[in-house]
């Protein structure tokens, strides 16, 4: 099976040079060819995603962008559109993830960027949406207008399937236009996605382009980051810093890095009737595409003095990630995924020898490390490897996770509303930027917060007409006497 990721307006194919990429899994392999353009296409290209952008997207209002991503949205819903079925039948060949993980991960994501969410996206951070339209007036005086960028480039990572989504939808809702670079491990959504959108609106045909390098390519990172008005780059550290060195000082950078996510349970989550359900919403958020999200949890911390013990819950949960590894098994791992977990539950195994407490469970594809004492936030193996560690008050954990702030991210909390609001604020002050429910650790809600900024408002820029100016050009009104 072969199949050609990317989008390329303007080129045909056989003008391209094509590098192939070959994945599989089950015993199905599968090629994908992804584009390698030379430097007189990438600099032809680029001038024009920037000149559709100012013509065309820059002219429609966001109200019909909204459309548009809605019925290309509602496309991917349907279990028989075309595209669907591609992506249903290919990203868990590419990915190597379950693919009934892939399906029902996939419909719940999608469901992000439907029309309503979509508008509470643009109003949780422009508060008026035609602020991206037309000047609006201000309360003190004058008018302001929110403008998107000429070219904004992406630089996506491929850990999760259509992850690139976010991004080339906010880059679409504030009018810039958009060259996107698809990871190596994750190449085809985003072309699917942008085929899909000039399929509903032709016009839209120049106004993003989906590419392709490999990563450290610095020659050919030069030609789209110098041309670049905004750049924004989702990855590793050494990866972030390679990025960052190529784009000019002038150039606005948004780079998202690995962070630390982890879990709190509350006592009061821990009787008889809720213990069960939360350890099954806690062992969905570890199972859920094998940690590998940012907002993945490497830890859970559980309070004493519940009906059901830490240490019972860490049994509860075991139990959950066998359960789950029926229903969607554990992606296959490479030699050095599976040699990293080996290691990190090696070194788990010989603190239970040497310290007491510590208990380690689990059947190959996922393990449950219990602490009775607890620790420091570190990371876990991935793929379906946990901490479960015991403490007397959940506020004991915030001044260890306090050494981790540039990496903090998500902490999924299961805790009464007293609870829940005490423990925000100090979660907040040492640098958490996103609190959800156990068991919606993996599902952003629309228009979210990524790292504690603006989804869209970082990436435009504002003109002010203040209020002198609009008074002053009443004298040069041609009905003045």
């Amino acid at each position: 099976m072969r199949e050609i990721a990317g989008y390329l307006p303007g080129l045909r194919a056989e003008e391209v040079q094509w590098q192939t990429l070959t994945f599989g899994s089950r015993g199905q392999p599968l090629e994908v060819a992804v584009p390698v353009l030379g430097d007189d296409q990438a600099i032809a290209l680029i001038a024009r995603v920037k000149q559709a952008s100012r013509s065309y997207l820059k002219s429609l209002t966001v109200a019909q962008i909204v459309s548009i991503v809605d019925q290309a949205i509602a496309r991917l819903l349907d279990p028989k559109d075309p595209y669907r079925q591609k992506a249903d039948t290919l990203l868990p060949l590419v990915t190597g993830y379950d693919p009934e993980m892939v399906r029902l991960g996939l419909t719940g994501y999608l469901k992000t960027f439907r029309r309503p969410q979509l508008q509470r996206f643009v109003v949780e951070d422009f508060g008026n949406p035609q602020l991206l339209d037309e000047f609006q007036p201000r309360p003190k005086g004058g008018f302001s207008k929110a403008f998107g960028v000429d070219l904004a480039v992406h630089v996506w990572a491929g850990n999760v399937p259509g992850l690139s989504l976010w991004s080339l939808i906010s880059g679409l809702l504030v009018k810039s236009g958009t060259i996107g670079k698809v990871a190596s491990t994750e190449p085809l959504f985003a072309g699917w996605f942008a085929q899909l959108l000039v399929d509903l609106d032709p016009l839209l045909a120049n106004c993003f382009a989906v590419v392709w390098w490999k990563g450290g390519d610095e020659a050919r990172e030069k030609h789209f980051f110098q041309q670049a008005d905004l750049v924004l780059a989702y990855g590793g550290s050494a990866s972030l810093e390679q990025v960052r060195r190529q784009v000019p000082i002038t150039t606005r950078f948004l780079p998202y890095g690995h962070k630390l996510s982890l879990g709190m349970i509350s006592r009061r989550a821990l009787d008889a009737s809720k213990a069960s359900k939360t350890a099954q919403q806690a062992a969905y958020d570890v199972m859920r595409y094998d940690q590998q999200g940012c907002y993945s949890p490497h830890v859970f911390y559980v309070e004493r003095g519940g009906k059901i013990t830490p240490e019972a819950f860490s049994r509860y949960l075991a139990n959950e990630l066998s359960c789950f590894e029926r229903k969607f098994p554990r992606r296959a791992l490479s030699l050095d995924e599976a040699a990293s977990v080996a290691d990190w539950r090696q070194r788990e195994e010989l603190k239970s020898l040497s310290q007491p407490g510590p208990d380690v469970v689990g059947d190959g594809p996922w393990t449950v490390v219990y602490n009775d004492t607890v620790q420091e936030l570190t990371p876990s193996g991935l793929n379906r490897t946990i901490r479960v560690m015991a403490v007397d008050q959940l506020a004991q954990v915030i001044p260890l996770i306090a050494r981790h702030r540039p990496f903090l991210q998500t902490v999924g909390l299961a805790a009464a509303p007293r609870e829940l609001f005490e423990l925000a604020e100090l979660l907040g002050r040492v640098g958490v930027t996103r609190i959800s429910a156990v068991g919606q650790m993996t599902a952003p809600e629309a228009g979210w917060h990524h790292d504690g900024r603006p989804g869209l408002l970082d990436l435009t820029y504002t003109v002010d007409v203040e209020a002198s100016a609009e008074a002053a050009s009443e004298t040069f009104a041609p009905y003045v006497d």
